[in-house]
């Protein structure tokens, strides 16, 4: 064993686990190989490998259990509730891969539940967005989004092909006023499908409605596995 002819020996390690992990051929739950085991595949000490696993831990990245292993981490995703947030930024924060993809995409008439939803009158014209976003490998989270196009005609033709409709719409209409509801429900049929959980699964929802100073801009509602995701606040006390 000479580990002095390899001076990056602890980051080429470091980068390979690491790699593993955030491309998801590790996925959460998964056991790490022994300290043993690591230290006789790259022909060095596991003092080496040690001070591998504990830069892991400390970056969240794996747990350490005691006589067990180590496992790699359910990520965990965090964000402001008094904030529209970016998915991708979230996602990416994680160390893990970001994309995305459009289930559906449709412009059609508003139905009672639109109006409701989106403050419209009825049979207004609406777009219906529903994509999945995507962490590594695992569905992060579902958005189904209500797209007013008396706001923003410019939508219809839009196909979010590089771009999400959340920054869309932020970067194409100024909002002024925003909403946030966040509730807890079971996963539904078309929902543990989309996030890949079992039914009646524990979800975390937070829906938004947005405004301009023309109208109502749009109503989304993002579901997250419940185990995946936490909302912060941070303020500070009320004036005396």
């Amino acid at each position: 064993m000479n580990e002095s002819r390899d001076p990056t020996l602890h980051q080429r390690i470091l980068s390979e686990i690491e790699g593993r992990i955030v491309s998801g051929e590790w996925p959460p739950g998964y056991r790490i190989p022994f300290e043993v085991d690591l230290a006789e595949q790259y022909d060095c000490s596991r003092m080496t490998v040690n001070k591998v696993l504990t830069q892991l831990a400390k970056a969240g990245l794996i747990e350490r259990r005691r006589k067990s292993g180590s496992f790699v981490t359910q990520p965990q995703a965090q964000s402001a509730i008094l904030e529209i947030h970016d998915i991708k930024a979230e996602v990416q924060s994680l160390k893990l891969a970001y994309s995305y993809s459009i289930v559906k995409k449709v412009s059609r008439k508003a139905k009672a539940e639109d109006g409701r939803r989106l403050d419209l009158p009825a049979a207004s014209s609406v777009l219906e967005v529903v994509c999945i976003h995507n962490a590594g490998a695992r569905p992060f989270c579902l958005e189904e989004r209500l797209i007013s196009l008396a706001t923003v005609p410019e939508a219809a033709e839009a196909d979010f092909a590089a771009v999400a409709p959340g920054p869309w719409l932020l970067n194409q209409v100024p909002w002024s006023t925003a909403e946030h509801r966040i509730h807890a429900v079971s996963a539904g049929a078309e929902a543990a499908v989309a996030l890949d959980i079992p039914k009646n699964a524990a979800c975390l929802v937070v829906e938004r409605r947005t405004w301009s100073s023309a109208g109502p801009v749009t109503h989304v509602r993002f579901t997250y596995p419940g185990d995946r995701h936490a909302l912060v606040a941070r303020f500070t006390p009320a004036s005396q």
